[in-house]
């Protein structure tokens, strides 16, 4: 790679010089082809003239000392590395205070052995604006030389990204955001209210706003993790065959309303759950923790508000009642819960082992939902 040097020297110097050396050459957005004597190629993306003077703030003797340092850092840990791509991230401001330096340099070195010509590539990024490509062949050398966030390419990114990721795995625990959307159920129910009442399936939705933590178990490379974190979750049981929910005295009891012809009866709960789960995740073919997984366990939570919606025409015109109450609902809630998922999907299913309702104080049953997880582990 000791083109490389010679070919960003060049550039840096060409850069550092007044601007009118390039100020008439390119527009926004434009691209510049120089032919250098020894027969490379090198291709200059420029999205304006900042761009091209930012360069002269740097010192370049201080910047190619630095520089040459990092790449042959990046160079000899590819050696070692077991995988074809290494990237590593300097902080040269933070090292030398007070010195015209970038911020960040990146260096992401990838080397393609056992092909028809082997192939090397460093990948130089100098903060957010610059960037400097060299690929070397057995065939010929292309240098490409981009100024802008378009400084490298695609495979680069997901090298990075591919490299954040192993550097995630690496870390005893990490947290995720995620949103589980589906469908409930109501199960178990005894033979007396099964008659009362049925849930449009549709309708009875369910949906939970998830904060996970997940930590490992074990060495690094383990592939069992402990799953926990806040949830807040909406429960929406929606009744069919003009049923709707009616508290007495005695109790709650859901049956069909003799008075109105309704278009929509539900209730709906809100609850603050705590899951606490074991999850074996494997790792892909790339090694990522993002190949089969399988996770069992057990929730419990409590109820935060509940409320009930009928909605009805009369006399012309749409009505909407809506109350706000316990309903003789349980406070409390306990459970089990499980997830099956791959690559990017996950499958949930949770099994309230409690009654929706009060003993005596309402119908007997317990809720079953499942569905998919949108983001999360």
């Amino acid at each position: 790679m000791n083109r490389f040097y010679t070919l960003l020297a060049v550039l840096l110097l060409a850069l550092a010089a007044p601007c009118r050396t390039l100020a008439a050459a390119p527009a926004p957005d434009d691209t510049i082809v120089v032919k250098l004597p020894n027969q490379a190629t090198m291709t200059l993306f420029v999205k304006n003239k900042a761009q091209l003077r930012e360069l002269r703030n740097y010192k370049l003797d201080s910047l190619m000392i630095l520089l040459d340092t990092y790449i042959s850092q990046a160079e000899a840990a590819g050696k070692t590395s077991k995988t074809e791509t290494v990237t590593m991230e300097f902080y040269p401001a933070k090292d030398q205070p007070g010195k015209q330096v970038p911020e960040q340099i990146r260096v992401t070195v990838r080397t393609d052995e056992g092909k028809k010509s082997d192939t090397e590539r460093v990948d130089v990024v100098l903060g957010r604006a610059f960037g400097v490509s060299v690929v070397e062949n057995g065939d010929d050398d292309h240098v490409s030389i981009k100024v802008g966030t378009s400084a490298i390419d695609d495979s680069t990114r997901n090298a990075q990204r591919e490299a954040k990721q192993r550097e995630r795995a690496a870390r005893p625990g990490h947290s995720d955001f995620g949103i589980d959307i589906g469908l409930n159920a109501l199960v178990n129910r005894t033979a007396t209210t099964a008659e009362d009442f049925d849930l449009r399936p549709f309708g009875s939705r369910y949906i939970s706003l998830n904060w996970h933590y997940l930590y490992r178990l074990g060495p690094q490379g383990s592939p069992v993790r402990l799953l926990t974190g806040p949830e807040l979750s909406f429960n929406n049981y929606m009744f069919d065959n003009n049923a709707r929910l009616f508290t007495t005295p005695t109790g709650t009891v859901i049956q069909n309303e003799p008075n109105l012809d309704l278009d929509k009866s539900k209730l709906a709960t809100t609850t603050i759950n705590l899951p606490l789960m074991l999850v074996l995740n494997t790792k892909n073919k790339k090694g990522n923790d993002d190949g089969f997984r399988l996770g069992a366990g057990g929730f419990a939570g409590y109820r935060l508000g509940s409320r009930t919606k009928i909605k009805y025409d009369n006399d012309d015109r749409d009505r909407k009642d809506k109350d706000r109450g316990s309903f003789n609902l349980e406070d409390f809630n306990y459970g089990l819960q499980g997830l099956v998922g791959i690559g990017g999907l996950d499958l949930f299913v949770k099994y309230n082992l409690n009654e929706l309702f009060k003993d005596g104080r309402g119908p007997q049953a317990q809720t079953l939902s499942f569905g998919i997880t949108l983001g999360g582990i």
